[in-house]
């Protein structure tokens, strides 16, 4: 399906780019891939192959055979699964877990630092069940731990094979039945701490340890007055949601230790912010926490960790910028900075160093999920061909279609402003009643034929390709926003995307993608490139019967928890598989897409009832002589099919 309608968008980086048909060559598959930035964000994890195919690396073994994306979704397609899906690579997820831990290994002994690092994933950040449980195994090396921040990812964390030593790290609200069984599990060998966000919180701990007669592993929340800088600067600094101020830090100091309690503080919590994306940001924060960890020493809390919380960000967009969607960081850096910062602080005061703890639940998960989508059809504003006019057709028209003699050269901005006016006219002239719609449509054919010469020139010239600013290709894509790439729509979040094929030819336009619900903001706009983020992404022009599949990468954190059901449109399929090294793949696990029957089900309709209401429908009709029997069992059919089948285009 392809249409057309009348705004162009260039794309910077596609500018002093030649086609194959213009200088004879055909372009490699790296200089294509490299348009959408991937040798600076893909580095390690993702290649391009000769015959233009992007393909999944295997970190641990570099020097391996790549495994090629499209191959991967021919075979899943052969097996019955079909984009839109989110394909994780469990590879990656372990590849980020041993290098933050080996990072912090290397700090700690570059800095002779005799604490330990024991981090924890947030379960917040991935809920689902094959990624924690995995994490869960392939940690127990490091001693990983979990987070938990409601009574539901408790008892996921407790069900958890952790290593005896690993932490369960509880934050946020807490009831008397997350107490109760916080405190509980530790008869189990539990390491759990429970941290105290509110002074309200210490009370209900109070009472629930002294019915249990046991006494609970503690932490406290500190609130830093240091703000950070990113998307979540307001999570971060003394107005913070959680935590306590040094004015309720000193009173609960006070009643812990009125009450006997204060030797069961072992943890301070001090979150430094979320996706940080400046170094010295991270430092003064740390410095900070450093000071409040000193001054609780001298209180009298017997503190054996200290957690850093989140902070730790991902380079979604490769620049290794500190701005939102990228960091100036390395992992490496960032763990050096902590250790050594940290190191500092306690040797000044002449304190054991503590155990280190970060919640960096992106940082392991992001990485490893990529979501796949097939094109299924495209608006293009451009048109090859020029209308043929009618003698009778309003001199305006005429007017427009003589700018192609000056479309050329030093007036290709006079010839863009010109063409547009005569448009505008024209739409206005039908507007008033003074053209017919048959003139209307050669008017917007002529100026699609334009479109199409504008575009030409501008690769031509690059110096005009501002005036072409407000133009762009629509491809619409097999998903929903909404359910997807959430972050995408609500906070202006940029992943790494680009088509997964065809990559040995140079793309031929320049697009967004709007997915398949009825809603305005469905759609993709904004992307990351070689040159920068853009406005458009390069992509080629479709084939008939042809796949055309587009990965946006980096979505294993908060997406697939986060997604709704805007238009009812549920989940899609997931895949998660490993690389063999030589190639290959295999399938570790796969999880159905949604069908509208559970859909229907999540938002209160049973099923059963509206089949039986359609029924009931479809028997008046036949008794009023509206359908025929066969009819009646067609319909019937066909509504069952589909409450089978998935919310996705099939």
């Amino acid at each position: 399906m392809t249409t057309t309608s009348d705004k162009i968008k260039p794309l910077k980086s596609l500018e002093n780019t030649e086609t194959p048909d213009t200088c004879g060559n055909a372009p490699s598959a790296k200089e294509v891939a490299n348009l959408y930035g991937l040798d600076s964000w893909g580095t390690g994890l993702l290649d391009v192959t000769e015959d233009g195919e992007l393909a999944l690396r295997l970190p641990q073994e570099p020097d391996t055979k790549a495994t090629s994306l499209p191959a991967i979704m021919t075979a899943l397609a052969q097996r019955g699964i079909n984009a839109p899906m989110v394909l994780r690579v469990q590879p990656y997820l372990d590849a980020a877990l041993e290098r933050l831990n080996l990072a912090f290994a290397r700090a700690m002994a570059d800095n002779q630092y005799n604490g330990a690092y024991r981090g924890v994933f947030p379960i917040k950040v991935n809920q689902q069940a094959e990624v924690v449980s995995h994490l869960a195994r392939s940690g127990k090396i490091y001693h990983y731990g979990l987070e938990a921040g409601s009574k539901p990812e408790l008892m996921v964390a407790l069900s958890q094979p952790l290593s005896s030593e690993a932490l369960l790290v509880c934050n946020g609200y807490k009831d008397e039945d997350f107490v109760r069984l916080a405190i509980l599990s530790g008869k189990l060998g539990r390491k759990t701490v429970l941290v105290i966000e509110t002074p309200e919180e210490f009370e209900i701990i109070l009472k629930v340890s002294r019915e249990l007669g046991e006494k609970p592993m503690l932490g406290v929340r500190v609130k830093l007055t240091e703000r950070v800088g990113g998307k979540w600067e307001a999570s971060s600094g003394d107005r913070s949601t959680f935590g306590l101020g040094a004015r309720e830090l000193v009173a609960m100091i006070a009643r812990m230790r009125e009450t006997g309690f204060l030797e069961c503080l072992v943890l301070q919590h001090s979150h430094l912010g979320s996706q940080v994306p400046d170094m010295i940001d991270i430092r003064r924060a740390v410095s900070e926490a450093c000071r409040f960890y000193v001054e609780l020493h001298a209180m009298g809390a017997p503190l054996t960790h200290i957690d850093f919380g989140g902070g730790l960000g991902v380079d979604y967009t490769g620049f290794q910028e500190a701005e939102d969607n990228s960091v100036n960081y390395t992992v490496e850096e960032y763990a050096s900075n902590v250790v050594e910062t940290l190191r500092y602080a306690l040797e000044e005061a002449d304190l054991p160093h503590p155990d280190i703890v970060t919640e960096s639940g992106r940082y392991v998960v992001a990485q490893s999920s990529i979501f796949i989508f097939n094109v299924l059809g495209a608006t293009l504003y451009d048109q090859p061909k020029p209308p043929e006019l009618k003698p009778d057709d309003h001199h305006l028209l005429t007017d427009l279609m003589a700018v192609a003699g000056y479309v050329d050269g030093r007036r290709l901005r006079e010839a863009l402003n010109d063409a547009v006016y005569y448009r505008d006219e024209l739409r206005a002239l039908f507007r008033r009643g003074q053209i017919d719609l048959e003139q209307l449509g050669r008017a917007e054919s002529a100026f699609l034929y334009l479109a199409s010469r504008f575009k030409t020139a501008m690769a031509q010239d690059n110096q005009h390709h501002v005036a072409l600013a407000d133009f762009t290709d629509h491809y619409h894509g097999n998903f929903s926003l909404f359910q997807s790439l959430p972050d995408v729509w609500a906070i202006d979040q940029l992943h790494p995307m680009m088509p997964l094929q065809r990559l040995n030819e140079m793309p031929t336009r320049q697009a967004i993608f709007s997915d398949i619900t009825c809603d305005s903001d469905g759609k993709i706009s904004k992307f990351v490139t070689a040159d920068g983020p853009a406005d458009a992404l390069p992509v080629h022009d479709l084939r008939q019967d042809e796949p055309y599949h587009v990965g946006v990468f980096f979505v294993g954190a908060y997406q697939e928890t986060l997604g709704d059901l805007h238009n009812l449109f549920g989940d899609a399929n997931v895949v998660t598989i490993s690389l063999d090294g030589n190639g290959g793949f295999a399938i570790e696990h796969e999880t159905e897409a949604d069908s509208i029957w559970e859909v229907l089900s999540y938002v209160e309709y049973d099923p059963r009832d509206c089949l039986d209401a359609l029924r009931r429908e479809a028997e008046a009709a036949l008794a009023a002589g509206r359908l025929t029997p066969l009819e009646r069992r067609q319909i019937i059919e066909a509504y069952k099919k589909a409450l089978a089948g998935h919310t996705y285009f099939e």
